[in-house]
């Protein structure tokens, strides 16, 4: 596991997207597995105005949806898909095809998750992770397996709590769809980030501590090429 410290978030956020903008020249087929959320919201904001000034192109990328809530009106705004389409995916300009998503509305949720799993195929080219307060990884709650496969997860209370931030509303979704950790470990590479004071005493267990699936974050310690890049705040119990 690489660990990038930065001194504050702008050199944080101007770090990633620096590397992910190199990714995309590198590979403009580039598939990747992205989250929403608040972690990555600069970030997509800042790639967002890159490829709106041609330093970067999403044209022939590909991007699957690492979760989404159960329980949301098909039109709810926070929605990870809505979410993603919103922060990234509209202004930078990816073909409306090349966007893959969970449905957690379709009669069959497991077929479903089984057809996004096949639709990964040989696996994501680049992962982006936040990092849950309990260590969950999208809906991968604690406890949950290193070779476990897309499904539907209920969510633990404080990923539920944590959620409230999202939406507009207190009908807070108690499940959701996820990729799995089997999917998210095959990635040929992965970027946990973190930022704020928040996650400061996770990110230490993860780097730190016992690898567990108690915290499912720290199964990437066994990933060959996971990179972790925090702010100060959130990487200053690793100085400790």
């Amino acid at each position: 596991m690489n660990l990038f410290y930065f001194d504050s978030e702008s050199s944080w956020i101007a770090a990633v997207c620096s590397l992910w903008r190199d990714r995309l020249h590198g590979k403009p087929g580039l598939k990747m597995c992205l989250p929403s959320g608040t972690t990555p919201s600069r970030i997509y904001a800042d790639m967002s105005r890159s490829a709106r000034a041609g330093l970067v192109s999403f044209a022939g990328a590909r991007v699957f949806a690492l979760d989404e809530f159960g329980e949301l009106a098909a039109n709810d705004p926070g929605r990870t898909r809505h979410t993603l389409q919103r922060q990234l995916l509209d202004a930078a300009g990816l073909p409306p095809s090349a966007f893959r998503f969970l449905d957690p509305d379709v009669p069959d949720t497991r077929q479903h998750c089984l057809d996004y799993d096949r639709d990964i195929g040989d696996g994501f080219d680049l992962t982006l992770l936040g990092i849950g307060l309990n260590g969950h990884l999208g809906m991968n709650e604690p406890g949950s397996a290193p070779d476990s496969p897309t499904r539907r997860t209920d969510l633990h209370d404080t990923t539920v709590e944590s959620s409230a931030r999202y939406f507009a509303h207190q009908n807070l979704p108690r499940w959701g769809l996820t990729v799995g950790l089997k999917a998210l470990l095959a990635s040929k590479e992965v970027w946990l980030l973190a930022n704020g004071p928040a996650k400061a005493a996770i990110i230490q267990q993860t780097v730190r501590g016992v690898i567990s699936p108690d915290n499912p974050a720290s199964l990437l310690r066994t990933h060959p090429n996971c990179s972790v890049f925090v702010d100060s705040a959130a990487g200053g119990l690793l100085l400790a």
